[in-house]
């Protein structure tokens, strides 16, 4: 919502069209105050989403039938739509009939979040990006994604994902011994998020090293928390989990460990990696997360893996863990300096270069 609210301060007259206040699978609420938000009217279908990682999860198709009407009624200059789907095809219908309008379509995407989407939206996505003027992608990876439906170089443009990182700012960057080599996950207990093969990773890397004592704390919920909670462990490994806490609540978390755990087996961004930074602790993360690919360079801000590759996710999380004090502090202060400029203003900044270029 900070970045919304920052797009709105920059324009006369900024109106959000949404299809629900919260999908069913998330429990946070929506903080829109300040914003002219509508909620759509709207047929929500729910299907299962099958990936070729092996996972499968709800998956939420909206239909918000009264697009265009709202469309026709509010007569935008400029429309940004996400999803890519029905939504967008009635957007685009709308700036058919408008064709003074221009059309942005922001692809929340990476190569690995839109495997097993289904043949419909693999038939319909090229046609719905060869009519935009526009597409914004959050990294390399989406681009990648949108450059093989066919869009012109020239009209693909990086909006990358943020948080308001002046709340993990503040964190003291010193950890005492103990802390430093503390694991953290921050996210839904489902099996996309991959904690199940990362776990049996870190089970063998501690029978390996029975004279380290490690802890993993785990924040969130889900469906997997049971089956997490029942697994056999080594004495000196522990697992804390702190269930789901209220985002005021995470920074006192982040400072309380010393390196951010981030095994998704598909994610088309991870917030997680911004925090973890701004909070200045290094990521051990999944390159199936396009922040990771984005923002953390290995051994200096963190360590990259392939979550389907178990002796890949290994070695990482051995040379987390075999990196030595002075040299974490170290990663610390460079994890924070390579996000500080990554604020809502800079990326609004680059929302505005895809708004200009069409109008």
């Amino acid at each position: 919502m900070p970045l919304y609210k920052a797009v709105a301060d920059r324009v006369m007259d900024f109106q959000m069209l949404i299809s629900t206040p919260m999908e069913p699978n998330r429990k946070w609420d929506p903080d829109w105050e300040g914003l002219n938000v509508t909620v759509q009217r709207n047929i929500t279908l729910k299907r299962s989403w099958r990936h070729p990682q092996g996972f499968s999860e709800p998956l939420y198709v909206h239909i918000p039938y009264d697009t265009i009407w709202l469309l026709r009624k509010l007569r935008p200059e400029v429309i940004i739509s996400g999803e890519m789907g029905l939504r967008t095809l009635q957007a685009l219908a709308y700036h058919k009939l408008a064709p003074k309008s221009k059309l942005i379509l922001w692809a929340m995407v990476s190569e690995h979040s839109e495997q097993g989407r289904g043949w419909l939206r693999e038939r319909l996505r090229p046609w719905l990006v060869s009519q935009a003027d526009a597409v914004m992608v959050n990294g390399k990876s989406g681009a990648r994604y949108v450059r093989q439906l066919g869009i012109a170089e020239e009209k693909i443009f990086l909006v990358t994902k943020t948080i308001d990182i002046s709340l993990f700012a503040s964190i003291p960057l010193d950890r005492d011994p103990h802390l430093a080599y503390r694991l953290l996950s921050v996210g839904q207990l489902v099996p996309r998020k991959g904690l199940e093969p990362f776990l049996s990773v870190l089970v063998r890397w501690v029978k390996a090293h029975p004279e380290r004592n490690l802890e993993f704390w785990i924040v969130g919920d889900g469906p997997l928390r049971k089956t997490l909670e029942r697994q056999v462990l080594p004495e000196n490994l522990t697992l804390r989990f702190l269930g789901s806490l209220p985002y005021a609540k995470l920074p006192e978390i982040y400072a309380q460990a010393g390196i951010k755990v981030f095994p998704t087996l598909a994610d088309e961004w991870g917030m997680v990696t911004n925090e973890a930074m701004a909070a200045g602790l290094p990521v051990l993360g999944s390159l199936y997360g396009q922040s990771v690919e984005e923002l953390v360079v290995d051994g200096v801000t963190g360590w990259a893996f392939r979550p389907d590759d178990a002796e890949e996710m290994y070695s990482a999380l051995d040379r987390a863990l075999s990196t030595p004090i002075e040299v974490l502090a170290q990663m610390r202060r460079e994890a924070r300096n390579a996000i500080s400029h990554l604020t809502i203003d800079f990326v609004a900044d680059h929302l505005f270069e895809a708004i200009r270029y069409v109008s």
